[in-house]
């Protein structure tokens, strides 16, 4: 009798932020968000130059969790959650650990959109909501064998998760998304009127 295993298994962690505490002010965080935002000029002049949809301080502020209390609880939620997800991952660490090598804020109104990428040299990526719009994108994954997929038929619709192509996630605000940092990803167009809020990070090994 034939026997069919799945090999090579990406992991995708989900949860809400608040799970192991400190218990995050969503709405602090919100508004935490936009002041930065509308006070961080070297930030908006990167966006400008650069043709970045909305805001982010990826290149102008690396010091968030020292500058508003509300940033330093999310991070320690979030090492938390790594902590978590390594251990699914089954990572042997050593006399390491996974911490965080940066954080930062994005900002993406209507029309915006975040094209394909990865996250070199980190090992665990991943994003909190803030504020979600309805009508706000999903985030999507991309296969990491799809380019090595050359002349493959393409899937049924329908089939099952595993198999397919690209995923699709549709976090709600308070939710944290984690990968590993290899992981392909983008967020498509935002088609809702308000900006849809979050905050990315990335965690290294030392």
């Amino acid at each position: 009798m034939a026997t069919i295993s799945s090999l090579f298994v990406t992991r995708l962690y989900q949860a809400k932020l608040n799970e192991y505490g400190p218990e995050v002010d969503t709405e602090e965080l919100e508004n935490s968000c936009v002041s930065i935002a509308e006070d961080d000029d070297a930030g908006l002049e990167w966006c400008e130059q650069n043709g970045y949809p909305g805001y982010t301080s990826y290149a102008s502020l690396t010091d968030l969790p020292w500058r508003f209390p509300v940033f330093a609880q999310v991070v320690e939620a979030l090492d938390q959650h790594v902590a978590a997800f390594a251990k699914d991952l089954e990572f042997d660490l050593a006399d390491k650990k996974l911490v965080l090598e940066d954080i930062w804020i994005n900002i993406l109104p209507e029309g915006g959109i975040h094209t394909s990428h990865i996250h070199p040299h980190s090992v665990i990526s991943g994003t909190t909501y803030v504020y979600m719009p309805e009508g706000a994108r999903a985030i999507k994954y991309e296969d990491p064998r799809h380019a090595m997929m050359m002349a493959s038929p393409v899937r049924q619709k329908g089939c099952r998760e595993e198999l397919k192509a690209f995923v699709y996630r549709a976090p709600e605000v308070g939710d944290v998304l984690l990968w590993e940092s290899w992981l392909r990803h983008e967020v498509p167009m935002n088609m809702a009127e308000d900006d849809r809020i979050s905050v990315s990070f990335n965690y290294k090994w030392e």
